[in-house]
């Protein structure tokens, strides 16, 4: 058994009259190939084996990680190393221990079990990857970046390594060699290692999470971020236009994120109404009540005053419209009441006394909210001339 080449060599040369060179060429070829077949065999066999077992057992496909183990065929994988395994160990069948073929051949088995074991490594980092995605709070973190940060570092480690072999240096002989050229390993992978960084800087911090809305204040970013990888970050702006970010930009370069008006009870809205100055007056009763009697919010106002009785001195009217103002927003059902809600009275200006609002209405989404705010200012505006005012317009 441990001579076959040496039989095989005999039996080409006595029997077929075949030169030494020549038969040893071809006893070695067949051995080879020989050795591949039965690689192969065995792999189809354990294989088969192994997708017979899995098909029929229920308690793993009743497994969390089932579905997505098989979907990156990491027992696929693994099983590789098996038919390398045996490869490993028939040369020593087919020829002799000092035979120079015996080193050849397991340095390429040790090379093909090493790249079996990274396609291991990347799929169960992508199987990670995938499983972490299945909830919608885990979906939305920029994991993406920091696994295809792993899979570079898995690629790099795994190519040094294989390199090593097929010299036959050891590792720590090239490492040293790459330490000297580290400015220029730099330079090359300058983009990769920046945006590994910034992705756990992201990841870590929840600076950015999938579905956020951003914006950049140079503008060129103004949407929804769909996809974090490891050089650049996916934007759909309002427009339906790609922006392309990288990462690193996002941790050096401020930005807005609108994911905590999204989680917070409402919708900022907040604009001026402005008065034309020479409308403002002090209300007689007969204006007062003319004005309770149209409309009837106010009419509850007043009777909550102490007594029913109007401030000294009298009331304004646009102090009326202020008071209204309020009233309206604080009973209507598509303004949140509990966050901040101001009517206030700014600093005239050439364009006339602006009357503040600062509200917060409940639809977050974008079309809705400004539907409602256009409908809120649209019947305030319309009511002003009720309090004996009037818009200011510039002639």
């Amino acid at each position: 058994m441990t001579n076959i080449a040496n039989w095989s060599e005999q039996f080409l040369t006595d029997r077929l009259q075949i030169s030494a060179d020549i038969a040893g060429f071809i006893s070695t070829s067949v051995l080879i190939l020989l050795m591949i077949l039965i690689g192969i065999g065995t792999n189809w066999l354990i294989q088969s084996i192994f997708r017979s077992v899995t098909t029929h057992s229920a308690r793993l496909r009743r497994s969390k990680w089932h579905p997505f183990l098989v979907k990156r065929r990491i027992g696929h994988h693994l099983l590789l190393l098996v038919p390398g395994l045996i490869l490993y160990f028939l040369p020593y069948i087919a020829f002799e221990k000092d035979a120079g073929i015996i080193r050849l051949l397991h340095r390429a088995d040790i090379i093909y079990m090493l790249i079996v074991m990274i396609m291991v490594g990347n799929a169960m980092l992508l199987a990670f990857l995938d499983f972490y995605r299945t909830t919608d709070k885990n979906r939305s973190h920029p994991l993406q970046g920091l696994v295809q940060g792993l899979q570079v570092i898995l690629y790099f480690v795994g190519g040094i390594i294989i390199t090593a072999v097929l010299i036959d240096k050891s590792p720590t002989v090239l490492l040293t060699g790459l330490g000297a050229s580290a400015a220029v390993l730099m330079l090359i992978f300058k983009d990769s290692i920046l945006g590994f960084v910034a992705g756990v800087q992201l990841s870590q911090n929840r600076m950015i999470r999938i579905g956020d809305w951003i914006q950049m204040p140079d503008g060129s970013a103004n949407g929804t971020v769909e996809e974090i990888t490891l050089n650049t970050v996916k934007v759909r702006n309002w427009d339906n236009t790609i922006t392309m970010i990288p990462p690193y930009t996002l941790v050096s370069t401020p930005f807005k994120n609108w994911r905590g008006m999204q989680e917070s009870g409402g919708r900022r809205a907040d604009k001026s109404i402005f008065i034309d100055v020479t409308s403002l007056e002090v209300c007689s009763q007969d204006m007062i009540a003319d004005i309770c009697k149209a409309i009837p919010v106010m009419d509850g106002w007043r009777r909550t005053l102490p007594e029913g009785r109007l401030p000294e001195g009298g009331i304004e009217n646009i102090r009326l419209f202020r008071t209204y103002t309020e009233l309206y927003l604080r009973n209507h059902p598509d303004v949140n009441a509990s966050l901040d809600l101001i009517v206030t009275q700014k600093e005239a200006t050439p364009y006339g006394i602006p009357v503040y609002v600062y509200f917060f209405i409940n639809d977050k989404a974008w079309a809705s909210f400004e539907r409602k705010q256009s409908d809120i200012f649209d019947h305030l505006m319309s009511i002003v001339p009720e309090f004996g005012l009037r818009i200011y317009q510039r002639p």
